[in-house]
């Protein structure tokens, strides 16, 4: 990855979901699907359900901050997930579909953790938000099937019926940073 390009890590539920949204953001060069957050070594995805790894799936993104902030995907991770729900989204419940950021540097703690405060004090949510804001250790990539998988299946259920809404509610939403 040439150096212009700077790393964001997010969890917010079904790595298929985020990717999905992240990838039609300009000055996104490349999402990833993954794990983070937990205690093995190069984990499986069989293993990451099992709820004994303590990774969370998450997505890890390249971007071009001349194009788009750290600041700026914070913003769509804020708005793409429910952060207040514990350890699950919608139907997807278990540690691995929590709510966090997994920060690379000091400035994107800084950063994570004035937009947490901001969200908190939106009032969009009226319950407390319980994203994890925690240091990036390690990330392992997500099993091939897994990748670019809204793409490559677009129309399969869970794509039809959970990825689709959220899409288009993000589409609204943000039209002005899409490609």
């Amino acid at each position: 990855m040439p150096s212009k390009y700077e790393v964001a890590t997010f969890g917010a539920g079904c790595f298929w979901c985020i990717e999905a949204v992240f990838q039609r953001l300009r000055g996104v060069e490349q999402v990833v699907s993954g794990y983070a957050g937990g205690q093995i070594e190069h984990p499986s995805y069989e293993r990451v359900c099992s709820g004994t790894t303590g990774h969370a799936e998450v997505v890890q993104i390249s971007y071009d901050p001349t194009i788009i902030t750290f600041v700026d995907l914070l913003e769509v991770f804020w708005h793409i997930h429910d952060p207040t729900s514990l350890n699950r989204q919608g139907a997807d419940v278990g540690t691995q579909y929590r709510s966090a950021i997994f920060y690379h540097t000091e400035e994107q703690k800084a950063a994570a953790e004035k937009s947490k405060h901001e969200a908190e004090a939106s009032g969009n949510w009226s319950k407390p938000i319980v994203t994890e804001i925690t240091p990036f250790t390690c990330f392992y990539e997500a099993e091939p099937y897994h990748q670019d998988y809204y793409r490559l299946n677009p129309n399969q259920g869970y794509c039809r019926l959970v990825i689709d809404p959220k899409i288009r509610k993000f589409q609204k939403q943000y039209e002005e940073k899409l490609r």
